[in-house]
This record gives C-alpha cells, sequence and structure tokens, in this order.
C-alpha cells in the first residue's frame, strides 16, 4: 500500500477539498412512509402493477376530471429536527380542501392487502399535514383515489383529519425514522472520512492503471460520461473502482454502482473492493451484491405471499431487524447475505432490495438499472441520490439493452396455454387467438418486418390481461407455471408496444407445425436502445463505461446514447508487440461456401501449431457445427492432439470442467464457439494458454432478421453492414485473442485464419499493439 504523489491535477489520490454538504438528513415521503409503515406480509398477488405510462396516464385522467380549483403535483416539504421530508402529494382541490393521493391499479380493489392500504393511507397524512403546515390549514380532507386503469373507475376514501392529528401522524413517522436517520449521518460522515484518506492499495499501478484511474476521476468530477477503452491484463475492476471511492466524498456521492452483464464480472469487482477494503481496515463500506431472483429464491415453487412462502410470512414485521444486522456487517455478498436472511427468515432476494436503499456501493446486473423497471434507477428517481454508474464489459452493452427493451410471443406456447386454461379464460384467449390468426393469413411469406405494431391484435392482448388480472386476483394460487409465463410475457409485450417507434421492428416469423399448420412468432425488437439508456447515462453524476473492446468509438456512442459530452480515453497497453506473435492466416476462407475446404488445411496448420510449440490452445469457430466438423478432421489425421470441446447448452459444472483441462502442465487445444461462454471473462493466465486460433470474422449469421437491422442501421447511420455484422463480429474477435496475453511474462501466439483479416479496413479494428 503506497501514498501516490500527484503527478496531475487529475490525480485520484489527492481530491481536492469541497464544501461540507448541509446538515441533516433528506428523505422521500414515499421511502419514509415504506421504512416506517410497512408491516405484515410480502405479498405479490395483487401485481402485476400498471405500466410507468399507465400509472401516468391514470394520474392525468383523474387530474383532467377534477374542477379548476384542482392543482396536480403539489411540492411540498417539512423538517423535524434533523430531518427534511419532500415530496409529491398527488393533487389538492381548494375548493373541496381535499388532498388526494391517487394509486393506480388493475383486478379487484377488494383483494388489495391491507398492509398495502395502511401504506398509502400513511403517505397521504405525511403530504396532507405537509400542505396544512404550508397553507396554514386547521384541518383538511385526506383521500385515496384508486383508479382501475381498465375500466377508467374511481374508488374514492376520504377521512377528514385536523392539522394537529396529522402533525401528530407525521410527527410519530419521523420519530420512528429519527434514529435510524442519525445513524445514517454517522455511517457517511465516517464513511467519508477514511475515503478521503483512502490510498490504492497497492505499491504502484500498473502501466496504464494509472491513466485509466486517473481519467475516472477526471469524469466524475466533471460529471460526465467516459468511454474508456483499456487492454485486459491491467487491472480495470480496480483503477476504476478506486477512483470512484476516492472522489465519492468530494463529490458528495450517495452510492457507486458497478454493473456487469455475467457472474464473473460480479466476482472481480467483489475482489477488487476486497483488497481496497483489506488495504482500509478502518473503511466501513457497506458493499452489497444483488442476484437475480432465480438464484437468491428459497423456495422456487412457492408464490410470493406469506399463505405460500414462510419467508414472506411477516416479511415486514422482521425486516427491521434483518436490516439491522445485515448493515452491522461490512460485506453483504450473495452468501453473506443469505445467511443473515436466514437468520431472521425472510426472503433474501427481497432483503437484498431494501438493502440497496442503504449501501454504499451495489454490484448488480446491467438490468438493475438500465431495464425499464429498474429497480436501482427507480430508487435514484424517488431518492434523488447522487450516484456514479461503472458499466463492466460494456461492449456487452448493445445487446442486452436490445433485450431489454424486446418482446416476443410464441404462438406453440399460447396454444398450449390455451389448451390447459380454466374455461374464464377460454373466451379472450380464443378472441386473441383469432386475431393471431388472422395476422398469419395476411402474411404469405415465412418472414416479414413491419413499421408499425399491430394494432387489432393488441387490443384483445389488452382484454386477455385484464381477464388474467382478475382470474389470478380470484384464484391466487393460479398465478404459477405457463399460465402466470405467459401472463408476465404478455404484459412486456404490451408495454414495448406502447414505446414502439423508428427504433423498433415489427416482425412476424412463421413456420409450419404438424399436419401444415402454420404457427408463427411476434417480436418486438429494439434495435437502438439509446433513446432509453440516455436518461439512465444522463442521470449519474458519472457514468464510465469500460471494456477492452470499445472500438470503433462512434458505433457505441451511437447505439448506447451517450451524450454529446463524453469523453474518451483508449488506455496504452502494457503489453509489448513481441509477447504476441499475430499471424493472418489469409490462404484459407471461412465462408460457409468455403467450409469444406477449409477443414483439412485448418487441422494441418494447428497440428503443426500444436507440435511446434506443445501447450494449451483455444480454437475458436463461427458455429457448433463447424467446430464438429474441425474436430473430426482432427481426431481423423492428427490422433494425438488432445481436444476438448464445447457443447450446446452446456452446464455451469460442465463449463468449469472445460476451463479446469487449461492447466500449467496439460497440453492440448480446447474447441470453443466464437462469442460463447469461454471467449470472454475467462483468465488463463501463463502456461494455462499460450495461443488461439481463430478461424472466423465472427459476423452475426446472415439471416432475415439480421438483414433488417441492417437496413435500418443503414437508415439512421448510413453504415447498415458494419453496424450490424461487422463491428459486432470484430468485438468477439478481439475479445477471444484478448485471452491469449494476460500478464507481463506472458508469451503466446494468435492465428486469425480467412482471407479478410488481410483486409485494410478489419485491420483498423484490431487493437494497435499487436503485430501483425
Amino acid at each position: 500500500m503506497t501514498s501516490i504523489l500527484p503527478v496531475s491535477s487529475g490525480d485520484p489520490s489527492h481530491a481536492p477539498a469541497r464544501a461540507t454538504p448541509p446538515a441533516g438528513y433528506s428523505i422521500a415521503v414515499r421511502a419514509l412512509c415504506e421504512f416506517t409503515a410497512k408491516v405484515g406480509d410480502l405479498d405479490l398477488r395483487f401485481t402485476p402493477s400498471p405500466t410507468a405510462q399507465e400509472g401516468m396516464a391514470g394520474h392525468r385522467t383523474v387530474a383532467a376530471r377534477r374542477g379548476q380549483g384542482y392543482q396536480a403535483e403539489v411540492s411540498l416539504s417539512g423538517q423535524y429536527h434533523e430531518l427534511n421530508v419532500r415530496g409529491r402529494a398527488d393533487g389538492y382541490d381548494s375548493v373541496l380542501n381535499r388532498l388526494e393521493e391517487v394509486k393506480t391499479y388493475r383486478g379487484d380493489l377488494g383483494k388489495l392487502p391491507d398492509n398495502h392500504r395502511q401504506l398509502h393511507w400513511a403517505q397521504a397524512k405525511v403530504y396532507a399535514w405537509l400542505l396544512c403546515q404550508q397553507l396554514e390549514l386547521t384541518e383538511i380532507d385526506v383521500a385515496l383515489v384508486y383508479f382501475d386503469i381498465v375500466s377508467e373507475q374511481e374508488s374514492l376514501i376520504t377521512e377528514r383529519c385536523s392539522a394537529g392529528r396529522l402533525r401528530a401522524f407525521f410527527e410519530a413517522q419521523c420519530e420512528r425514522f429519527l434514529a435510524w436517520a442519525r445513524q445514517e449521518m454517522a455511517h457517511v460522515q465516517e464513511r467519508n472520512r477514511a475515503l478521503t484518506g483512502l490510498t490504492f492499495p497497492h505499491a504502484d499501478f500498473r502501466s496504464g492503471q494509472r491513466t485509466l484511474a486517473e481519467s475516472v476521476y477526471k469524469a466524475v468530477s466533471t460529471g460526465r460520461c467516459l468511454m474508456a477503452q483499456a487492454p485486459t491484463g491491467i487491472g480495470k475492476t480496480i483503477g476504476t473502482v478506486f477512483p470512484m471511492l476516492k472522489a465519492t466524498p468530494g463529490q458528495a456521492l450517495d452510492k457507486v454502482f458497478f454493473l456487469t452483464a455475467k457472474t464473473p464480472g460480479r466476482n472481480l469487482a467483489l475482489d477488487a473492493l476486497r483488497v481496497i477494503g483489506d488495504s482500509a481496515p478502518e473503511m466501513r463500506l457497506r458493499v452489497l451484491e444483488m442476484v437475480a431472483r432465480d438464484k437468491a429464491c428459497e423456495y422456487p415453487n412457492n408464490a410470493c405471499n406469506g399463505d405460500s412462502c414462510p419467508l414472506a410470512k411477516g416479511f415486514y414485521d422482521r425486516l427491521h431487524a434483518a436490516r439491522s444486522a445485515a448493515l452491522t456487517q461490512r460485506w453483504l455478498d450473495q452468501a453473506g447475505l443469505r445467511e443473515i436472511a436466514l437468520q431472521h427468515q425472510v426472503c433474501p432476494y427481497y432483503l437484498s432490495q431494501e438493502l440497496a436503499r442503504w449501501s454504499d456501493v451495489v454490484i448488480a446486473d446491467y438490468n438493475y438499472y438500465f431495464d425499464l423497471s429498474a429497480l436501482l434507477f427507480g430508487l435514484c428517481q424517488l431518492n434523488q441520490w447522487r450516484v456514479a454508474v461503472l458499466v463492466d464489459e460494456a461492449h456487452n452493452m448493445v445487446e442486452r439493452a436490445r433485450s431489454m427493451y424486446s418482446a416476443g410471443l410464441d404462438q406453440y406456447t399460447f396454444n398450449q396455454v390455451r389448451a390447459s386454461a380454466p374455461d374464464t379464460l377460454k373466451k379472450p384467449l380464443q378472441r386473441l387467438n383469432r386475431e393471431w390468426n388472422a395476422l398469419n393469413k395476411a402474411q404469405v411469406v415465412p418472414y416479414q418486418a413491419y413499421a408499425a405494431a399491430p394494432g387489432k391484435f393488441l387490443n384483445s392482448l389488452n382484454l386477455c390481461i385484464a381477464a388474467f388480472g382478475d382470474y389470478f386476483n380470484d384464484h391466487p394460487q393460479a398465478a404459477l407455471g405457463e399460465l402466470q409465463r405467459f401472463y408476465f410475457e404478455a404484459i412486456q409485450f404490451v408495454r414495448i408496444a406502447e414505446l414502439f417507434d423508428d427504433s423498433f421492428l415489427f416482425d412476424i416469423g412463421k413456420r409450419e407445425w404438424g399436419s401444415a399448420k402454420t404457427l408463427s412468432r411476434l417480436t418486438l425488437r429494439n434495435v437502438v436502445p439509446a433513446g432509453f439508456l440516455r436518461p439512465r447515462l444522463s442521470a449519474a453524476r458519472s457514468t464510465v463505461l469500460f471494456s477492452a473492446t470499445l472500438n470503433p468509438r462512434h458505433f457505441y456512442r451511437d447505439l448506447l446514447g451517450l451524450p454529446d459530452n463524453t469523453a474518451w480515453v483508449d488506455v496504452e497497453s502494457p503489453f509489448q508487440r513481441e509477447q504476441l506473435e499475430v499471424r493472418i492466416v489469409s490462404r484459407i476462407s471461412t465462408r460457409f461456401n468455403h467450409r469444406q475446404a477449409s477443414l483439412q488445411p485448418i487441422a494441418a496448420l494447428m497440428a503443426e501449431q500444436f507440435h511446434s510449440r506443445p501447450g494449451n490452445y483455444l480454437a475458436f469457430f463461427s458455429s457448433f457445427d463447424y467446430l464438429q466438423q474441425v474436430a473430426e478432421r482432427m481426431q481423423s489425421d492428427y490422433p494425438d492432439v488432445p481436444l476438448w470441446l464445447q457443447s450446446r447448452g452446456m452446464a455451469e459444472s460442465d463449463r468449469q470442467q472445460f476451463i479446469d483441462r487449461f492447466t500449467p502442465d496439460s497440453r492440448g487445444i480446447g474447441f470453443a464457439v466464437l462469442g460463447g461462454a469461454f471467449g470472454e471473462g475467462i483468465d488463463l493466465p501463463g502456461a494455462r494458454l499460450i495461443g488461439a486460433f481463430v478461424a472466423t470474422l465472427g459476423l452475426p449469421q446472415l439471416n432475415p432478421v439480421n438483414e433488417q437491422f441492417k437496413q435500418r442501421m443503414g437508415q439512421l447511420f448510413g453504415a447498415g453492414y458494419d453496424y450490424t455484422y461487422l463491428y459486432p463480429g470484430m468485438q468477439k474477435v478481439v475479445q477471444a485473442a484478448g485471452r491469449v496475453i494476460r500478464g507481463q511474462d506472458d508469451r503466446g501466439v494468435v492465428m486469425l485464419i480467412d482471407d479478410r483479416f488481410a483486409e485494410s479496413r478489419i485491420q483498423r479494428l484490431l487493437p494497435t499493439w499487436w503485430q501483425l
């Protein structure tokens, strides 16, 4: 551990002094009431709730029905000791002297759990007191307005309250929270004091690591986004996490989010934070790892309600003790969080969601911040947090974001649901089936894309969703299995359809299914996610996207919606050209039409390299079929060369066995598919891997969907082929080749097998430090 000498104004070890944030603790009304007024069971039966768009539309409808004295979205705030409580009341009618808290819903209002109603009343009464205080009212009518988004009917529940009674209620809620608020203020002060004195946890930066750290520090200090292309092996994770932590006190950051695409990325972040934490034991940093629900659920076959799951029964009654116990711990990774949750008999998954409010660093998947209903982004908006976001392996963001904002429905699955559905759902399902078949009949070709979403089909789908919601409210035990899955898929389809514009495609893919029956899949495909990502990128104090492959940067800038003032740094590689021999084998073509002819030359090439320098190699191919064909030729012509092969649908344990074959003493060639599990995110340093063969350009498959993407990319950016095929393919090639050199002492070879690698436009997309 060392103190760092200032080398520039951006040195993250020497943060400039900044005014201390004002004393006190600010909290939103909703957050206050969720802390103090939630009791009883965790109960998700009254779900899914309306979408954000549906909710806003419902609020607008209610406001439009009111008289001239009605004011919507009333900003309010009030003080209680150190607490500053703020928020926006949904509406106030000055003529009726009535404050309204509007809640949109679907289904049977009578099935709304009592603890939900209790929370709603708490919010309404807190708003009512803040309004009484602001307008100096002696009394007011407090109203809950429940608005059914399907029937557009209102249910109004009103209670006349005196200002004195409301003040007492407000102060009681604040008093319950005050001790916690004081604890949190003390924690933040202690955390910031420790972070101000934080030093880099190693004796010195690796080559390139200081440049990366300074760039991150400057970005957060100036409130800009940053794209950082940095080679594998320089320690990107610590090189980004350390400067963000160092900047936290000076920039008054509430939290740092470290977002990853895959489990290995979460593990790297946890490892980096352990190293930093071990070097500064006085730093009581709260680190939370969030995992997907299916990985955290203790009772995957049980519904999320107190009648079905023991960890949902009395969840909110036991939450306070579990929350308090969790925050005495420094480390809340998946295992640590699960241990605390089970000690207190609460659900680990929903405990992690609660702890996201109180943690300093949150490590989670991309979707926790970028999805349409992203938890972390929603909490940021509600609580007005000042956050910094680190996006690991950001080259994955394009495809991941597209999937977040896309939706599909399969007719075969739908028919299975229709066949097993209860009688009360038969009629809406039959209506939907007629509309679906009408779409199939109108389309004479197997695949076609359309400029608009299917209006009549969507109308029938909405009626179907409403019927499902009513049925699940009456029969909560039925909300499992295929019926529920289709219900959620249908809701997602409708939500995406509401957003449909020229950044989407709607397409129908038809296929024959037994006895010449035609079935289809309907898909709303997001092509350009920029419009959805931009607000989330801009909402943070700084968002840093980093990867070894962000070239060309305009491709990621255009598709990810990066702000115009986004900074860019291309960190120089710490590796020397002589460490990696890169050979372009242009005498072989791996195009589909030439594959049979390529089998023998590729096998001979790999065998020759293996015999001249025995060791461990990875060989990457464009498909499992191609992989299998080359492997069979190798086994036939060169049986002395040990091979192990990636297979389709490999279980996690099988993937680990594949990786474990690469030992310092082993010899052989592992065959893998480019862009698959072994093309990135694995670390095989030294003799564990001394070379790679890449027998493909990695171009996405030529098919009607990608051709539609190409056409749309051409319309939007003037580079349809490059944006659809070339850039995504070459990103996979560079990632795969990056498995070979992992440290300063590594030596290896990469063979790029295809005549197209000799083209100058292809070589411009390769790392500049490679020696071709």
